[in-house]
């Protein structure tokens, strides 16, 4: 093999090894101490793979949804699942920033995640509704507590990220979603 070959050749035999641990920081110039750093992205993966679990059960649920409402629903599903896309991308990203490692795999997500795991099985659109209208609930509630632990630590960031990004993005889809149980909806429990 000549010269310049061998220079493009992918080296396939790479050590394996972890540059950086689950758990510590990597200080960076945020103007923000590494305690501050460590909380906040603490509170930040535990919001994260929550709101992972979220976004797959909307994954879930769009595809299993069956009768009257299957359009509307199969579609709002959706919708609401693009939003939790943007939502773990962006906490993920703000993790990062801090210096921290984002949760990533789905073991990882499944062995952190406080919201339940949902049968595997199909359920009726009222049971689907319910189940991600708790999640939501979970979420808003913990993003609360989030929010006000990081703004005391002077994480403004992180504080924005839990008020203007989770918060309003779950209690608009939480509404959406609950207004589909009201009396007078076709969707039957």
């Amino acid at each position: 093999m000549t010269a310049e070959q061998q220079a493009v050749k992918p080296n396939m035999q790479q050590p394996s090894h972890e540059t950086q641990k689950y758990g510590e920081i990597v200080k960076l110039p945020n103007g923000l101490s590494e305690k501050v750093c460590k909380e906040s992205v603490a509170l930040l993966n535990q919001c994260l793979a929550d709101t992972i679990t979220l976004r797959d059960m909307y994954k879930k649920h769009h595809w299993q949804v069956v009768g009257p409402t299957f359009n509307q629903l199969h579609l709002m599903y959706d919708q609401h699942f693009e939003a939790q896309v943007l939502l773990v991308d962006i906490l993920a990203e703000r993790i990062q920033l801090l210096g921290g490692i984002a949760l990533a795999m789905a073991a990882d997500i499944a062995e952190t995640t406080k919201i339940a795991r949902p049968p595997r099985g199909r359920e009726p659109a009222a049971v689907q509704i319910r189940r991600l209208a708790e999640a939501h609930e979970h979420i808003i509630v913990e993003a609360r507590k989030a929010a006000k632990a990081v703004d005391e630590s002077g994480d403004d960031g992180s504080n924005d990220v839990f008020v203007s990004n989770v918060l309003r993005t779950n209690e608009l889809q939480v509404w959406f979603l609950t207004e589909h149980l009201v009396a007078a909806s076709p969707v039957a429990s």
